[in-house]
């Protein structure tokens, strides 16, 4: 593996400012007009509350709520736009649509509002894929991930904090979990150098690993058996008479040549 797909591009900047940007413009214009835009959050196990799943990652209820999840936001989608730019879209996408109905499979019959949930779907992808991968600046991006956001793991229980949607957040994790095991990042898998590192790899067909028994002890093959009268003995002997005839070389630079020449002059 190299480290080519890890580039930066104006992308990396684009796409979490502009879902920033559209999470305030939407609270602003709510304020300014007096709108009231809860009701289409996501409400559990109702026909109209279906709606809040492509809604409700768009609504906040106070500034605070905006705010706090406005800068996690921000990094996270930086983040996977930068180490896993082919799966961004799916992640974000899917994500948002999982995840709410999830909720809306789960969730208390109160309205659910808030992009909290996706941020547990990216951070949740982003730690357990990493470590699936094994490659070592998505495992060191892991480990960052832990350090800044291990803390939420307490808020997808129930009673720690009222008035959050502990089920959103649930939600959250357990797809983007999912997704860490169903999403392939073909580009960080490790290149197969040798035959049993293929998975459809059998130790019983490889001559090498033949030699080896069910405890790893090393040990020769039994020859196997040739029938004599087929076998070697037809390959190195032969019943047909070989006759040889010597012929004389009279090539002119033959110096056996030469001195016949020399005797016959004198």
């Amino acid at each position: 593996m190299d480290d080519k797909n890890l580039r930066f591009s104006p992308s990396v900047l684009a796409w979490p400012l502009f879902s920033v940007v559209l999470l305030w413009i939407i609270f602003w214009a709510e304020v300014r007009f007096k709108l009231n835009l809860t009701e289409f959050g996501i409400y559990p196990r109702t026909f109209s509350g279906l709606r809040g799943i492509l809604f409700s990652p768009f609504l906040h209820g106070d500034i605070q709520h905006l705010y706090n999840n406005s800068i996690p936001l921000f990094l996270l989608i930086a983040a996977m736009r930068f180490f896993y730019r082919n799966q961004t879209l799916a992640v974000l996408g899917y994500g948002i649509l999982f995840s709410g109905f999830l909720t809306w499979v789960i969730g208390r019959e109160s309205y659910h509002i808030g992009a909290s949930g996706l941020i547990y779907v990216l951070v949740s992808f982003i730690f357990f894929k990493g470590i699936q991968t094994r490659y070592y600046r998505l495992v060191a991006l892991s480990l960052t991930i832990i350090l800044l956001y291990g803390g939420m793991v307490w808020y997808i229980f129930p009673n720690v904090q009222q008035g959050i949607s502990w089920e959103g957040h649930l939600s959250g994790l357990i797809t983007g979990y999912v997704f860490s095991l169903a999403i392939k990042t073909p580009e960080y898998q490790k290149p197969i150098v040798y035959d049993w590192e293929r998975p459809d790899f059998n130790p019983e067909e490889d001559m090498f690993m033949r030699h080896f028994d069910e405890n790893g002890n090393f040990q020769n093959l039994p020859k196997p058996d040739v029938d004599d009268e087929t076998g070697n003995e037809d390959f190195f002997r032969s019943n047909y008479n070989v006759f040889y005839t010597i012929v004389r070389d009279n090539s002119e630079g033959n110096p056996e040549n030469n001195e016949d020449g020399a005797e016959e002059n004198t």
